[in-house]
C-alpha cells in the first residue's frame, strides 16, 4: 500500500469517530489536528430568548446576530476591557430587527458597516454601524450561515466544508477553498471567528466542536471540545446547539455560547 493510500486510511478511521468529515478524501492527509479543551475563565450573562446565529466585538461593544424567521435582530452592547478584565453592560444599547421575516444569520464588521446575512434568502443586509439601521441589500447565490472580516475579504460559510471569500465592498466571490481534517472535507461550517492570529474558527453545526482552519490552505489545525461547557448551563435549561464565538481583542480568550444558552462563556483553548 503506498504511503498516501495508507495516510487515507487511517485518516477515515479518524474521521469516523469526529463529527463533521466527510467521506470524500479531498486533499493529501497532513498532520492530526491538535486536540484542545476549553479553560473557563469567567462567565457572562446572555440572552435565553437569542437564538445566536453571529457574535463579534468591536472596539468597546459586544454585536449579537440572531435568527428565527420573524424574530431575528442584531443588537449591541457595550463592553469593557481593562487591565484584562471583560466587563459587559446589564443591557442592550441598541436592538434592530431583521426586516420582511428574513431568517438571520452571521455578522461582521467592515469599517463603519456590519454586514448580516440571511440563512435561506439570498441577502446580505449592510447596516450602519452605530445605529445598527439596514442601509442597503445585496444578494448571493447560495445559503447564508457565518461571516467573519479579514483585512482584505470576507470570510462566509454556508454549511459546507467551503469557506468562500468575498469582496468586502461589492460581496462579489474572490475565492473558496474547501475546509479538511486529515485529508478529509469537515462540512457543517457554522458561526466564524476570523482571529487575530490569521486562523478562522468555526463552529461545526449540530456538535460540540469548534475547530482552528488556515484559510490559506483550508487545512484543520486545531480541533476544541468544547462539550463540557454544556455541564455548567443551568439545571433545566432549554438551550439549542452550540453556536456564537468571538475572540477578546488583544487577548488569548474567547466568548462562547448557544441558541438560547443564557450564558457566555470566557473561556481560553487550552491542551
Amino acid at each position: 500500500m503506498s504511503r498516501l493510500l495508507l495516510s487515507a486510511a487511517v485518516a477515515a478511521i479518524v474521521c469516523v469517530t469526529t463529527a463533521g468529515c466527510g467521506d470524500d478524501l479531498v486533499a493529501e492527509p497532513g498532520p492530526p489536528a491538535t486536540e484542545l479543551g476549553v479553560e473557563v475563565v469567567a462567565t457572562h450573562p446572555h440572552d435565553p430568548e437569542a437564538f445566536t446565529q453571529g457574535l463579534e466585538i468591536d472596539e468597546d461593544e459586544l454585536l449579537e446576530g440572531t435568527g428565527r424567521a420573524g424574530h431575528s435582530w442584531v443588537s449591541a452592547r457595550e463592553v469593557d476591557v481593562d487591565g484584562g478584565t471583560l466587563t459587559l453592560a446589564e443591557a442592550e444599547r441598541t436592538r434592530e430587527p431583521v426586516l420582511d421575516d428574513f431568517f438571520g444569520e452571521g455578522i461582521t464588521v467592515v469599517d463603519d458597516e456590519l454586514w448580516q446575512l440571511t440563512w435561506k434568502d439570498g441577502t446580505a443586509v449592510v447596516r450602519d454601524r452605530d445605529t445598527l439601521l439596514e442601509k442597503r441589500r445585496v444578494g448571493y447565490d447560495s445559503e447564508g450561515w457565518g461571516l467573519c472580516a479579514r483585512p482584505d475579504r470576507l470570510v462566509m460559510s454556508d454549511g459546507s466544508a467551503e469557506l468562500i471569500f468575498r469582496d468586502p465592498t461589492s460581496f462579489a466571490e474572490i475565492g473558496r477553498v474547501t475546509v479538511h481534517r486529515e485529508g478529509r472535507a469537515v462540512t457543517n461550517l457554522n458561526e466564524l471567528e476570523c482571529a487575530e492570529d490569521g486562523s478562522v474558527y468555526a463552529n461545526v453545526w449540530q456538535t460540540d466542536e469548534i475547530v482552528r482552519i488556515d484559510p490559506s490552505t483550508g487545512r484543520v489545525d486545531a480541533r476544541i471540545d468544547a462539550a463540557p461547557l454544556r455541564d455548567l448551563l443551568p439545571d433545566g435549561a432549554e438551550v439549542d446547539v452550540l453556536n456564537g464565538i468571538a475572540q477578546i481583542p488583544g487577548t488569548d480568550r474567547f466568548l462562547v455560547t448557544g441558541k438560547y444558552w443564557p450564558t457566555l462563556f470566557e473561556v481560553r483553548f487550552v491542551g
